[in-house]
């Protein structure tokens, strides 16, 4: 066999690389050569995972910035409405503030008139033995009327019979 017969078929002793041949980098050049392949496989299996957590967190924060958005927009709403119905309820509390203030006045005037009422009442106090005796006078005056009334009711009767044969005299 010749010496390139024995290359190709006998199993090569040294590892590649250890520098015997002039072609061969050296072990040096061989680490490399296994780094960059190391270096190539694990880019791609990041390339997997990095490319599609890109993409999901740009939606994320598309969609992010889409709910901030809405609720801006919301909360200007809610300011623009607070506002019309606080501008309301301030209205609403200065007429309420004034009705109260006129009602105080209408008590303050009602207790000056219950106040004019009680002395009028201690005044009238006299009086009200004068309308006792009164109504005791009224009351006899009611008695005196009541055997008015009797007596009245027997005369009646008393006339009534005789006149009443003199009617059937009577052409009318």
């Amino acid at each position: 066999m010749s010496e390139k017969d024995e290359s190709k078929g006998a199993p090569n002793s040294q590892p590649p690389g250890s520098g015997s041949s002039p072609k061969d980098p050296g072990p040096a050049s061989y680490s490399m050569d296994r780094l960059s392949l190391a270096f190539e496989s694990s880019a791609r299996r990041w390339e997997l995972i990095v490319y599609p957590s890109l993409f999901a967190f740009i939606i994320l924060a598309a969609y992010g910035f889409y709910l901030i958005f809405s609720l801006a927009k919301d909360v200007h709403y809610l300011a623009i409405s607070v506002d019309t119905n606080m501008t309301v309820l301030a209205s609403n509390m200065q007429t309420m503030s004034d009705d109260l203030g006129q009602m105080t006045a209408n008590v303050r005037t009602m207790a000056v008139n219950l106040e004019s009422i009680s002395r009028n009442v201690s005044t009238l106090e006299p009086m009200l033995t004068n309308i006792d005796s009164m109504d005791d006078s009224m009351r006899a005056l009611t008695n005196a009327t009541y055997h008015m009334r009797d007596n009245m009711a027997t005369m009646n009767q008393s006339v009534s019979r005789p006149m009443s044969f003199m009617n059937s005299f009577m052409p009318w």
